[in-house]
């Protein structure tokens, strides 16, 4: 009896989002990106070793996430991904009793337009933040910006595969 029952609590959430029609981002997104893909990267002049990371991690984004291989060549692409970090800013958020500055916020904001194998074209962007906070003294090291730039810029693109799920339910619309 005490396997049937944990058999029945294992299965039914399960089956009651296979039996509802469920289906996760990815799905919709995989319909979106399709084949190879080749991820284009607008360098921002002011930010080119951040602009490098958002690259990345849109790689790491569409290989791990969607399972899409990546090519290195935009001729041998099915979908072309065009990335850019548009801005990053940092932001005071809290200061101690000395009044140093002891909690920052990292913005960043990326615009996103891909080309997929239907040659449909769709743009976005997404923004995301990270809040860290200093040692006392006050100043941010390099080291410190750059991983608050690079947490918020993963924020950000967390939100990549629900933009282009969306775009895809806006398609079928028409």
């Amino acid at each position: 009896m005490r396997k049937f029952l944990l058999a029945v609590l294992c299965c039914a959430p399960l089956l009651i989002l296979t039996g509802c029609g469920y289906k996760p981002t990815v799905h919709y997104a995989k319909k979106e990106i399709t084949g190879s893909v080749y991820v284009d990267l607008d360098v921002n002049i002011e930010d080119p070793k951040n602009s490098v990371l958002v690259k990345d991690a849109m790689n790491e984004l569409l290989v791990h996430k969607l399972g899409s291989k990546l090519v290195y060549n935009k001729k041998h692409a099915d979908t072309v991904m065009f990335v850019k970090l548009n801005s990053v800013s940092l932001s005071e958020l809290s200061y101690n009793e000395d009044g140093y500055i002891k909690l920052y916020k990292a913005t960043t904001s990326i615009n996103v337009r891909y080309i997929n194998s239907l040659k449909k074209t769709s743009s976005f962007s997404v923004s995301g933040t990270y809040d860290f906070s200093i040692d006392d003294g006050g100043t941010i090291s390099d080291t410190k910006r750059f991983e608050a730039i690079k947490n918020a810029a993963n924020k950000a693109l967390d939100e990549v595969l629900s933009k282009i799920a969306i775009q895809t339910f806006k398609k079928d619309e028409f």
